[in-house]
C-alpha cells in the first residue's frame, strides 16, 4: 500500500473512531497516527512526544488496527490499561469493524498473580497463605465473599472485577507465575481463569498489557506474553524504571519463612528440616542487622558488598533451598494433580529464595546492593537495563514509544538511550528479519492546549534554597497566601513525606478560619480515592508526594493551582540513581547532567502537567525553588515543561489566582 493511500486510510479510521468516542479531531493526534502507521509497516522504531489532550490512545490503537497484524500494548499504570480496555477499544472496536470490514477484537493479559487459582482454592490442605486466614477469623468474611464470586458462571477471575478483599485474602486464593504448575498438568487447567485470559489474548489484533510483566519477559528472555508484530509502549518515560523494578531482587525474612515452611508441610525430611533451620538463622542475622543500621543509620542504603555477618546465613539459605528443589526434582513417584500442584508452588518459593541468594553470593559490578531497614529487606538492582531491552525487545519488533513527557530539555536523547534505542551512531542490525535499534524517527506532536495564555508559571526568587530538612518557613508561608487567594482548588506536590507533614501542620493552622478542606496522603494510602475527594469539592487541598505526580486527571475548578515545593532532583540515599550517577562520574562524566537532571526534569514535566486538562482550564503552576531561575540547569527544566506564561511577580499571581476563584465562585462552583 503506497503511504498516501495508507494516510487516507489512517484518517478515515481515525475519524470514525473519533465520531464513536464523541471527540474532536485534533491535527496533533492525526500526525502522530500518521507516523504510528509508517513505524508499524515500514518496520522502524518511533519515539513521539504527544501533549496532554492530544489523545495518543487513539493515535496508536487505530493505525494497530488498521495495521492487521497483532500488536502488544504496554502501559505503567493501571488507570491507563482500564481507560483502554474499559473505555477506549469497547466504543472504537464497533465502528472500527463497519469501517474495515471485518471484526476486530482486543483483550486484556495479566500476570498470573492477578487471577484467582482454582486448585489452591480447592486444596483441602492450606499453605502458610491459607493458615493466616485460619489464624485471623475477621478474613474468613472476605474469603467467603471472594469463593462465593469465583464460583459464579462467567467471571473473570480477575483481581480487577473481582470483590474487594484484603491483601492476604488474595495471597490465599492466587499464585506466582513461578508457583503455577501450568494448564497441562493442573486438575483445573481447562476452567484456570488466567490460562483462559490468555487464550484470548493469543487471537486478539490488541493485547493490553503491563510494563512490568512485558520486562519480565524480555529480561528472562522467557516467553509469557503472547508473540505480535508490533510493541506500543505508553508512559514510555517510566518503561526503563519500571524493568529496573521488576528484575529487581528482594531477599526478606517472611519470604524466606514462607519457603521453608511450605517445604516442610509438603517435602518432609532432612532437607526440609535443615531449609528450616538456615531460615531461623538468616532471620536471627537480619533482625540483628537492621537493629545495628538503626542505630547508626549512616550503614542503611547503597552496600559496596555482602555484609560479613549476613553472607554465611544467605549461603545456608541457599544450599539449604537448592537441596530441596533437588528433592523434588529427583522424585519422580506418580503422584496426583493436586500434590503436583502443591510441590510445584513449594518448588517456584524455594527456587526463588535459591535463586536471589545465589544472586546475592555473586553481585556483579554492573549491580547495586542495598539494605532498607524498615522491612528489613535486603535488595539487589542492576544498574543499566538498555542493553537487555535492545537485545531482546528492540531487534524483534517495531517499537512505538509514546508519553505526554520524553524530551529533556527538548532532546528526546536521554529517554530514548534509557530504553535502549541506539542514538547518534549507527546501528549493528545482524539479522536481515530483525529491526534495527538505530532506525528510530523521533517526533513531537505538541498539544492543543494553548498553554501560555491557558496557565501560568510562577518562579518565586525570593524563597531560599530547599535545605534537607523539608519546606522551609517561607516557602510553606508563600504556599499558605497562594492557596488562601485560590480558594483551595490546589494540588501540592512534595518531593518527600516530611514536606507533605510539614505542610499539612503549617496548613490547617493558617487556614483553619477559612475552614477549607484539606485532603492529606499517607504513606500506603491508595491514590484514587484521594483524587475522587479532590474532585469533588472544589474548595479543597490535596497534599501528596510522588505518586501524586503522574497520571493525576482533574480538570476544572477543582485544581486552579499546582503548587510544587523544590525541583525532585533523585535523593542522594536512592541506591540505584545514586550508583547509576556515581559510575558516570568515574567514567569522566556527569553524574548530574546525565543521570540525576533527566530524571527531575522529567518529574517536573510530569507534575507541572497536572494543571491544564481540558481546554477550558485556567491556573497558575507554582515552583517554591529558586535554584530553577537562579542555577544554569534550571533552563533544561524550563525547557522541559509546558510552554506557560512566567512571572516572578507574586502580585499578579495573587490577583489572577483570586479573580480565578471569584469567577467559579459565581457560577457556583
Amino acid at each position: 500500500m503506497k503511504e498516501a493511500e495508507l494516510h487516507a486510510r489512517i484518517e478515515s479510521a481515525l475519524d470514525a473512531a473519533v465520531t464513536a468516542i464523541g471527540g474532536k479531531p485534533r491535527a496533533g493526534q492525526i500526525e502522530m497516527a500518521k507516523a504510528v502507521a509508517n513505524a508499524l509497516t515500514d518496520r522502524h522504531h518511533l519515539l513521539v512526544q504527544a501533549g496532554t489532550g492530544t489523545g495518543k490512545s487513539l493515535a496508536y490503537l487505530v493505525p494497530s488496527l488498521v495495521y492487521g497484524k497483532k500488536v502488544l500494548v504496554a502501559t505503567a499504570t493501571l488507570a491507563l490499561q482500564r481507560q483502554l480496555v474499559e473505555r477506549d477499544l469497547p466504543k472504537i472496536a464497533p465502528a472500527l469493524s463497519k469501517e474495515l470490514g471485518h471484526d476486530v477484537t482486543f483483550a486484556v493479559y495479566k500476570g498470573v498473580g492477578n487471577y484467582l487459582c482454582r486448585q489452591k482454592m480447592s486444596a483441602v490442605d492450606s499453605d502458610p497463605d491459607g493458615e493466616i486466614l485460619l489464624e485471623i477469623s475477621s478474613l474468613e468474611k472476605d474469603a467467603k465473599r471472594l469463593r462465593e464470586w469465583a464460583a459464579k458462571p462467567g467471571v473473570s477471575g480477575d483481581r480487577d472485577d473481582a470483590p474487594d478483599v484484603d491483601r492476604r485474602v488474595w495471597y490465599a486464593n492466587s499464585v506466582s507465575g513461578r508457583e503455577c504448575i501450568g494448564k497441562d498438568e493442573c486438575a483445573f487447567g481447562s476452567e484456570c481463569f488466567s490460562a483462559l485470559a490468555k487464550e484470548k489474548a493469543q487471537s486478539a489484533d490488541v493485547v493490553v498489557t503491563n510494563h512490568t510483566l512485558l520486562a519480565i519477559e524480555i529480561v528472562e528472555s522467557h516467553p509469557i506474553l503472547p508473540e505480535r508484530d508490533a510493541v506500543i509502549l505508553d508512559e514510555a518515560h517510566e518503561f526503563m524504571d519500571r524493568t529496573t523494578q521488576a528484575v529487581t531482587e528482594e531477599l526478606t525474612i517472611s519470604r524466606v519463612a514462607r519457603a521453608a515452611k511450605m517445604a516442610s508441610k509438603h517435602v518432609p525430611g532432612k532437607a526440609a528440616i535443615a531449609f528450616d533451620k538456615a531460615a531461623d538463622e538468616f532471620a536471627s542475622a537480619l533482625d540483628n542487622f537492621a537493629a545495628d543500621v538503626r542505630r547508626d543509620p549512616t550503614k542503611a542504603g547503597r552496600l559496596a558488598e555482602l555484609p560479613a555477618e549476613l553472607e554465611s546465613p544467605i549461603r545456608k539459605i541457599k544450599d539449604a533451598a537448592t537441596a530441596v528443589v533437588a528433592l523434588i526434582n529427583a522424585d519422580s513417584e506418580l503422584i496426583d494433580n493436586d500434590s503436583m500442584a502443591e510441590r510445584a508452588r513449594v518448588k517456584g518459593a524455594t527456587n526463588e529464595v535459591a535463586t536471589t541468594a545465589t544472586k546475592m553470593l555473586r553481585r556483579g559490578s554492573g549491580q547495586v546492593m542495598w539494605f532498607e531497614p524498615t522491612f528489613s529487606t535486603l535488595y539487589l538492582a542492576p544498574l543499566d537495563v538498555s542493553a537487555v531491552l535492545r537485545k531482546n525487545l528492540l531487534t524483534q519488533t517495531p517499537v512505538v514509544a509514546t508519553s505526554a513527557t520524553l524530551s529533556v530539555g527538548k532532546s528526546f536523547d536521554s529517554i530514548a538511550a534509557s530504553i535502549g534505542f541506539v542514538v547518534g551512531e549507527s546501528g549493528d542490525e545482524e539479522d536481515p528479519d530483525g529491526v534495527d535499534p538505530a532506525n528510530l524517527q523521533m517526533l513531537d506532536v505538541g498539544s492543543p492546549f494553548d498553554f501560555a495564555n491557558q496557565g501560568m508559571l510562577y518562579l518565586p526568587r525570593h524563597i531560599p534554597e530547599p535545605g534537607r530538612d523539608g519546606p522551609s518557613i517561607e516557602a510553606l508561608t508563600e504556599l499558605g497566601e497562594l492557596i488562601e487567594a485560590a480558594g483551595g482548588r490546589t494540588l501540592a506536590l512534595f518531593s518527600s513525606w516530611r514536606g507533605v507533614e510539614a505542610a499539612d501542620e503549617h496548613l490547617r493552622k493558617v487556614l483553619a478560619d477559612l475552614k477549607l478542606p484539606i485532603i492529606t496522603q499517607r504513606k500506603g494510602d491508595s491514590v484514587g480515592p484521594l483524587v475522587d475527594r479532590f474532585a469533588k469539592d472544589p474548595h479543597s487541598i490535596l497534599l501528596g508526594t510522588i505518586s501524586l505526580w503522574q497520571g493525576i486527571d482533574v480538570p476544572g475548578p477543582s485544581c486552579v493551582l499546582v503548587a510544587i515545593d523544590r525541583i525532585p532532583f533523585p535523593r542522594p540515599d536512592e541506591p540505584v540513581m545514586a550508583a547509576r550517577s556515581a559510575e558516570v562520574d568515574e567514567a569522566g562524566g556527569s553524574g548530574f547532567m546525565k543521570i540525576s537532571l533527566p530524571r527531575a526534569a522529567l518529574l517536573l514535566s510530569q507534575g507541572t502537567g497536572r494543571l491544564i486538562r481540558s481546554v477550558d482550564d485556567r491556573g497558575v503552576v507554582a515552583i517554591l525553588d529558586s535554584r530553577i531561575v537562579s542555577k544554569k540547569y534550571g533552563q533544561v527544566l524550563l525547557n522541559s515543561m509546558p510552554p506557560f506564561w512566567r512571572t516572578s511577580d507574586k502580585g499578579v499571581v495573587v490577583e489572577s489566582l483570586k479573580r480565578l476563584n471569584s469567577q467559579f465562585t459565581e457560577k457556583g462552583e
